[in-house]
């Protein structure tokens, strides 16, 4: 696994015409609905789909140029996004026969400094995914050197942009994207000519990256990357973004204007760039969020609600007041011609939007419930909700969970892992600290407990920034966690006794990376819910990137729901399934099937909630209250959904928590 002084070449190089074939930009618009796009875009149903695609569409490149006696010259990526295909490229390999002899690569980037050894190295990413199970020659692998003395970097840097050009160029280089819209590590202010060269990251690049170091103060502030340049420069790409967190900024990139502020916005004028994404990270562009501007669209309930809300914002007026012109001149016309004029469709939207607002998130008992969005019986209910990390519950629906206890119903809470790795290795020996004091206050009758106490202690002192921490330190983080929860969840009326840590197998690795899913992370869940036997269930909704504990936790649930389903489950029968958010996302108000305001008092007790999570906070050196970060943009969240309903014409509240209507039995 070791990296060279200096990139080595190797392999033969590609044939001087095919560096000179001229290059002839593809058509990107298919069809009217993608005419806002300057970037073709690949949607798939889910990202495991689109990683297959993409390394099958590799494999016939490597094939297609091994046949005439060619190498392929590949670019690769690292992070979460490129894994799956990692993964069915090495399935090629082994079951059908696909050969990488006459295959050279160039990684983007790495950090600096890195040891080619430590977890987070590229250099071990690329072997554990990729290198290890190929038949590859080590001499054609090329990945930035994170070792360097800093005088060497320039020219380092300078032949790793030789050795690509030597290789005839790369053929195909696969891409990711950032959150600041950057790829390879080419962070906004990057210029389209930049070149291989060391850079300085941005502070949100590192806090994306502080769950596989165990802390952002553990991420190197540099990094080794290709330039936007260099990128450019091969003959073709394609980006791969999975996840709704990925959505904004894919839209950004595909449809805004070209712009140092998002690098990935130069590959418009590449001849031959696509964007293979799934159905959450395409969910911003336009076709797909706003089609009425671009296509003929069919106007389903959901539709229109989201056509006239977006008008009601833009211009700035309440529903009730649009004008038949307001929808022609706004480039929902169509609207109006099938379902107006504009006053019914004000006045039906306005009454849908109004129903889903109610204070009774269990149902209102000896209420009419025909326009309400939960029933009103069974009275009282049981609750039961699922959070993947400490946090979430209170952090989604703090205020909610309260009221549901305050009106009498029998409320479940089940944390599904820990959260321990994101607790930071100073706040673990402040507990390790307390735990020896309260073993030394009691003598010779806790030597086991001063025991496992130090030997936490010696792990901590001993551990060097970014390496996995052992059983005793992952157990103090995770009992870190478990006591905040508590915490907080007692400051919404749960009771002791309905709390509920699963500690699900697929998180407690040691790792910054989860492992796969099993049933023994399915079993647990199964027999939560078989024993509760809950009216309704509440999930968290905000998928993020394959692999992650938020998605890995969905996907955790949905597999125990089809296993109850499979087994008849009578209870399921009258059984409600709500998503909360249990991120930072605002959802439009066409999402929202049940919105529960939250008063001024409600919202601060939820605040203080949310800040028993003291080990989730970046303290200024104020150390008040407001110095985490946490409640202040929960908060922010509730105020801003409240917004959007008195903009629209609605009632005024403090805030509002939000859900989903979800059927996964339909």
């Amino acid at each position: 696994m070791k990296q060279p002084d200096r990139p080595q070449k190797g392999g033969a190089v590609n044939d001087s015409e095919l560096q000179a074939k001229p290059r002839t930009p593809r058509a990107v618009v298919s069809s009217e609905s993608e005419q806002l796009e300057r970037i073709r875009t690949c949607v798939f149903p889910d990202a495991g789909s689109g990683s297959v695609d993409v390394a099958h569409q590799m494999a016939r490149l490597i094939r297609e140029r091994g046949d005439a006696g060619r190498t392929t010259v590949l670019g690769l990526a690292t992070g979460s996004s490129p894994i799956r295909v990692y993964e069915e490229l090495c399935r090629l390999h082994r079951e059908e026969g696909l050969s990488f002899a006459r295959v050279v690569t160039f990684n983007l980037d790495e950090y600096y400094p890195m040891d080619p050894d430590e977890l987070q190295s590229y250099v071990r990413f690329m072997h554990e995914h990729l290198f290890d199970h190929i038949d590859i020659r080590p001499e054609n692998i090329h990945i930035p050197d994170g070792r360097l003395d800093r005088a060497d970097v320039y020219d380092y840097c300078q032949d790793y942009e030789r050795l690509i050009a030597e290789a005839g160029g790369i053929d195909l280089q696969l891409l990711g994207i950032g959150r600041t819209g950057h790829i390879g590590f080419n962070e906004p202010g990057s210029t389209r000519e930049s070149r291989t060269r060391m850079v300085t990251l941005d502070r949100l690049t590192r806090m994306d990256a502080a769950a596989d170091f165990f802390g952002e103060s553990n991420v190197p502030r540099r990094a080794i990357t290709m330039g936007v340049g260099t990128i450019m420069e091969a003959r073709e790409l394609i980006l791969l973004a999975w996840g709704e967190a990925k959505a904004a900024v894919v839209q950004k990139a595909v449809e805004g204007p070209v712009t140092e502020s998002i690098t990935a916005s130069f590959l418009q004028s590449h001849p031959d760039v696509s964007f293979v994404l799934d159905s959450a990270a395409a969910s911003e562009l336009t076709r797909f969020r706003r089609p009425w501007l671009v296509t003929q669209c069919e106007w389903s309930n959901r539709m229109t609600r989201r056509a006239v809300v977006w008008l009601s914002h833009s211009l700035g007026k309440p529903i009730l007041k649009l004008t038949d012109a307001d929808y022609s001149e706004h480039g929902a016309g169509d609207l109006v011609t099938e379902q107006g004029p504009a006053y019914t469709i004000n006045i039906r939207v306005f009454n849908e939007l109004q129903h889903t607002i109610s204070g009774w998130p269990g149902g209102k008992p000896h209420a009419d419930d025909s326009n309400r969005p939960e029933r009103a019986l069974p009275f009282p209910k049981k609750a039961l909700v699922l959070v993947p990390e400490p946090a979430g519950d209170v952090i989604g629906m703090g205020g909610t969970i309260r009221r549901l206890v305050e009106q009498g119903h029998e409320v479940h809470v089940a944390y599904l892992t820990s959260g321990g790795k994101l607790v930071s290795d100073p706040e673990a020996r402040r507990f390790v600290d307390f735990i020896l004091g309260i073993g030394g206050l009691m003598g010779d009758a806790n030597e086991a407990l001063r025991g496992f106490a130090s030997q936490a202690r010696r792990d901590l002192d001993g551990k060097r920034p970014g390496v996995v921490d052992s059983t005793a330190v992952r157990r103090i983080k995770g009992l870190i966690r478990q006591g905040e929860a508590r915490a907080a969840i007692r400051l919404c009326g749960v009771d002791d006794a309905n709390i509920d840590f699963l500690e699900l197998p697929f998180y407690d690795t040691g790792r910054s990376r989860n492992n796969p899913l099993s049933a023994e992370d399915i079993d647990p869940l199964i027999a939560l819910l078989e024993t509760i036997q809950p009216q309704q269930v509440f999930v968290p909704g905000d998928l993020q990137n394959p692999g992650s504990t938020r998605r890995m936790s969905f996907e955790a649930i949905e597999n125990a729901m089809k296993s109850l389903a499979c087994r008849k489950a009578s209870w399921l029968n009258d059984c409600w399934f709500w998503v909360y958010p249990e991120g930072w996302r605002e959802w439009d108000l066409d999402e929202i099937d049940m919105a529960v305001p939250v008063s001024p008092d409600e919202l601060d007790r939820k605040s203080e909630a949310i800040y028993q999570h003291q080990s989730q906070k970046s303290p200024t050196p104020s150390g008040a209250r407001g110095s985490g970060e946490f409640w202040q943009r929960a908060e922010a969240v509730n105020r801003a959904l409240a917004e959007r309903y008195d903009r629209c014409g609605l009632a005024e509240y403090e805030g509002i928590e939000v859900f989903r209507r979800w059927k996964p039995f339909e």
